[in-house]
């Protein structure tokens, strides 16, 4: 990556992250573009380089955002050396659960924000270059297992939207159990769900 792609790189995570703030403190619907730039300390016209409006730096954002939980959870479970897809699902549902536990900001944005049409845009969109390809990743995953299984689509559309579903109000509010004695249960949950699409 030469200077001048560093240089915009670093442009677009100034927008991103100053988006990012603003979206957690004050909301998208009172945060303006000119709130962005002005926090980025750029020029309006910059902003329009890289986003089409706020809506869509918020999907850009989302995808950022979950590239990076979804990276370190990737990294970590390559040195745990499984091959079996449960166990690395659950691993990786695990690491995720942590991270936002851990950041509980980043929680009510992504919750508050994520859809599966952003998230399944997020998965087969061709990713930036700092951004992980989790439909590549996912494939993997379905490609390595020994069993086989319908639909993997469908199945990660079903533990995304379960583990939304049941994790936010458990790590925010405690209700109705704090995440940690929740966790056994989601687990055996999920596990049921992919052992009902083996083929």
């Amino acid at each position: 990556m030469g200077k001048v792609d560093i240089k915009k790189q670093q442009k677009k995570e100034a927008l991103l992250n100053a988006a990012y703030d603003l979206f957690t403190t004050k909301g998208i619907h009172k945060t303006s573009i000119s709130d962005i730039v002005e926090q980025a300390g750029m020029a309006k016209g910059t902003f329009y380089l890289y986003f089409s409006d706020k809506y869509d730096i918020r999907k850009k954002l989302i995808t950022h955002k979950a590239s990076q939980i979804f990276r370190k959870a990737m990294t970590d479970l390559k040195e745990e050396q499984t091959d079996n897809l449960e166990d690395c699902i659950l691993f990786i549902v695990n690491h995720v659960i942590d991270q936002l536990d851990a950041d509980k900001s980043l929680l009510n944005f992504i919750s508050k924000n994520l859809s599966w049409g952003i998230f399944k845009s997020a998965m087969i969109s061709k990713p930036a270059d700092d951004e992980v390809d989790f439909y590549a990743f996912y494939i993997e995953l379905f490609e390595a297992s020994e069993k086989k299984y319908q639909n993997p689509e469908v199945l990660v559309y079903m533990i995304v939207e379960f583990v939304n579903a049941t994790s936010h109000s458990s790590i925010l509010y405690n209700e109705p159990v704090p995440i940690d004695e929740l966790k056994p249960f989601m687990y055996e949950s999920i596990r049921r769900m992919i052992r009902s699409m083996e083929m």
